[in-house]
């Protein structure tokens, strides 16, 4: 970790950097396969986000803070000689956003998959499975398949399981932990889920910006659009057949094809 507080990993040798940053749940390594489908044009960054990985843990989710704890993180290291290109996903992709209208000299160009700037308001589905995992009794659990076992009752599909699971790892005493800071996640959901702070304002980043919908989300919409090219006026829209929220994990193929397309293009 370094001294920001942000864990993060660089994969390849040479090219352009490409950040990466999370969503709700994740970690820098779910976008491995990405960063392996750049190579061996390009390097990317892939960072645990606050509350989150092998990041440390705060005080309060505030996107313009996690903005400001990226920015410093990219001063000193891949960002120290130059702008780099940034993709977000979900909450990543407000984080992402949020860096570039706080921080435009360190972003060259943007993509945004499958969240909009304003909130949707909607914290159900995250409510539910936050609490699911925090109910989860530990003390009960002495392996994955236990914890997949015990988690099944109210989680049932087994990819989400899997996906939420890779969050649970072994402390300094050997005994499975959360590594994200569920309390806090659960207590801000409705600012992950919300605007990003320039909302209301006149900011805008004139920069290239890609914004990947999945086709069968709710998350991108026509109503969002005027907001999304008003702070981001260079904002090309692209819809990915057959993907829901996760389109870099369900349609890896295609969000590789278009990644090179919109990043590594002259």
């Amino acid at each position: 970790m370094s001294e920001d507080g942000l864990h993060s990993t660089l994969v390849g040798e040479q090219g352009p950097v490409v950040v990466f940053l999370h969503g709700l749940f994740g970690r820098g390594r779910n976008f491995g396969t990405a960063a392996r489908a750049l190579q061996p044009d390009a390097r990317a960054l892939l960072v645990d986000l606050p509350n989150h990985g092998r990041s440390a843990w705060t005080e309060r989710v505030d996107y313009g803070e996690m903005a400001a704890a990226v920015a410093r993180h990219l001063r000193a290291g891949v960002a120290a000689e130059g702008p780099v290109h940034v993709v977000g996903h979900s909450m990543g992709g407000k984080t992402a956003m949020t860096l570039a209208l706080d921080h435009p000299e360190l972003v060259d160009r943007l993509v945004v998959e499958d969240v909009s700037p304003g909130g949707t308001g909607e914290v159900g589905e995250f409510e539910h499975l936050l609490g699911a995992l925090s109910r989860l009794d530990l003390s009960q659990v002495g392996s994955l398949g236990d914890a997949d076992r015990l988690l099944a009752v109210e989680v049932p599909q087994p990819t989400l399981r899997g996906f939420l699971l890779q969050n649970l790892r072994p402390d300094r005493a050997g005994d499975l932990a959360w590594q994200p800071n569920l309390d806090l996640l659960l207590r801000d959901l409705a600012t992950i889920t919300g605007d990003i702070p320039h909302v209301g304002g006149d900011s805008s980043f004139d920069g290239p910006v890609l914004w990947v919908a999945g086709a069968e989300s709710d998350y991108v919409s026509d109503e969002q659009e005027p907001l999304m090219r008003r702070l981001f006026p260079q904002t090309r829209r692209v819809t990915v057949k057959g993907a829901t929220h996760w389109v870099h994990s369900q349609k890896p193929e295609v969000f590789a094809q278009v990644l090179r397309r919109f990043l590594l293009a002259p």
